[in-house]
């Protein structure tokens, strides 16, 4: 734990929302510091009991009363004004920061000897960054490295999403998810900046279409600290016109289709998984394992080894770890099983992640596949209509639920019912209600042998669960 008169952060944290994944980090991290931390959610979940048991004050429900003199009072992009806190915020004079602005400070090293030695290795993109990020954690920890980070997801065996770890050599490296999604990524300063991928996202905010995107990641670039590095997929068409766009940036590449600074090669797949080997330009540097499956999870692996590359680590010290990675959470998470009938559970909302997922799977499992699919926010269910009809050709069901409308209001005509009538030739089918509801209409559909994937950013990561409990319950006759 640091010395009090080290920090340039105040002492109490109230945070709204607390109990998001990524807001629930920063709570963790602060609590790891020292600091007092004190956050309010609409319901509680294992996020906030975490918080709890780390000696956080959670409450449930809003109100101006948890706002207290003497606090720094933490909100996402999606707290909006006239929430009582943050109302109860501005008529204290608090300022209200943005989680991104905690994240920033974070980064930087609280310490003069942290700031000296930090090496902050952020990762970002429209796809994969809580999975690289969570990855490049996990491989430096288990490899004796000792990083602190802040990732969007909970990292396996280390059973966290957040961790604070002091010290100088080993210790020096700070690991990051940073979010496009509101365009704060242009806040943060890396030595290592790896963007995975870019694709036209999150319409709500980036309303002038993709130029919007790659003009926000070019600010993010130019903010490098001095000596830093920026490593891009050269296989994505939206990262090659982010290089196009400037030319007077020097970029490192990955790629497994195209010539790059790092490439796979070898590639062999295997059940629930993958070998292959990783060349720096004509050299072979590391054979690796992954125990994941998917092309994708090769990409995410060859994007992390870059960035460890070009610190200078031993990849035969990380070599191992890949192989034991068993996947972020949420990410082809394996969340039940019952009478020959598996279920996964997945947060891909894009239309490329949910492909990419499906086909993944279906590289795996020879017998029935269903996709059981939420779509997330109604702006982006209108703004990708035609993608999202082409992400499912790997099912041979897909079962689609309500809109998970993250606050968002309606748009005329763009709902669960009318995207489920917009396909032709293919099994799919519209439940609405609550999940609970959900479950019990979709478990008479089910057989033995079916692979099932929950697929969404919202509360469809309950259906597996629930479909687990009704089976149980029938099973003993309740």
């Amino acid at each position: 734990m640091m010395e009090n008169q080290d920090k340039k952060l105040p002492q109490k944290f109230h945070f709204i929302a607390i109990g998001g994944i990524g807001m629930s980090g920063l709570a963790k991290y602060l609590l790891q510091l020292g600091c007092e931390v004190s956050g309010s959610d609409i319901k509680a979940s294992k996020y906030t009991k975490q918080l709890e048991d780390m000696g956080a004050k959670i409450y449930i429900g809003h109100d101006e009363k948890h706002v207290q003199e003497g606090m720094m009072v933490v909100a996402s992009t999606a707290i909006k004004d006239d929430n009582p806190e943050k109302i109860k915020a501005k008529k204290l004079g608090i300022e209200v920061l943005h989680r991104s602005e905690v994240l920033r400070i974070l980064s930087e090293g609280l310490t003069e000897e942290e700031r000296e030695n930090r090496q902050f290795i952020g990762f970002s993109g429209t796809h994969g960054k809580t999975t690289t990020s969570g990855l490049c954690s996990y491989v430096l920890e288990k490899a004796g490295y000792r990083p602190s980070f802040v990732v969007g997801g909970i990292i396996p065996d280390i059973h966290t999403n957040a961790l604070y770890q002091d010290g100088t050599d080993h210790g020096k490296f700070f690991v990051a998810e940073l979010d496009e999604s509101d365009g704060t990524i242009v806040k943060y300063h890396t030595d290592i900046s790896v963007i995975n991928n870019l694709e036209m996202d999150h319409m709500d905010f980036y309303k002038n279409g993709f130029q919007d995107l790659l003009d926000t990641f070019k600010i993010h670039i130019n903010n490098i600290n001095k000596g830093g590095k920026i490593i891009v997929n050269k296989d994505c068409s939206g990262l090659r016109k982010l290089m196009e766009q400037n030319p007077e940036t020097e970029f490192l590449t990955f790629a497994i289709e195209n010539d790059a600074d790092y490439t796979a090669k070898n590639i062999s797949f295997t059940e629930f998984g993958s070998s292959f080997d990783v060349y720096k330009n004509s050299e072979k540097i590391v054979s690796l394992k992954m125990g994941i499956p998917g092309i994708h999870n090769i990409y995410n692996a060859l994007a992390v080894v870059s960035a460890l590359n070009e610190e200078s680590i031993d990849l035969e010290k990380v070599r191992p770890h890949f192989e034991t990675f068993s996947g972020m959470g949420r990410r082809f998470q394996k969340v039940a099983e019952f009478d020959g009938i598996r279920i996964f559970d997945d947060y891909a909302h894009h239309p490329t992640e949910i492909k990419t997922t499906l086909d993944s799977a279906k590289l795996c499992e020879k017998s029935r596949l269903v996709a059981i699919f939420q779509p997330h926010r109604y702006t982006r269910l209108k703004g990708l209509w035609n993608d999202f009809l082409k992400s499912f050709d790997a099912v041979d069901k897909l079962i689609v639920v309500d809109v998970y409308s993250a606050s968002e209001d309606p748009i005329e005509g763009i709902n669960s019912k009318a995207f489920t009538q917009a396909f032709e030739g293919k099994e799919v089918e519209y439940i609405g209600g609550s999940m609970e509801n959900a479950a019990r209409k979709i478990l008479p559909l089910l057989k033995s042998g079916d692979m099932v994937i929950t697929l969404g950013a919202g509360d469809v990561t309950r259906i597996g669960t629930e479909l687990k409990k009704l089976h149980d319950e029938t099973k003993a006759g309740l």
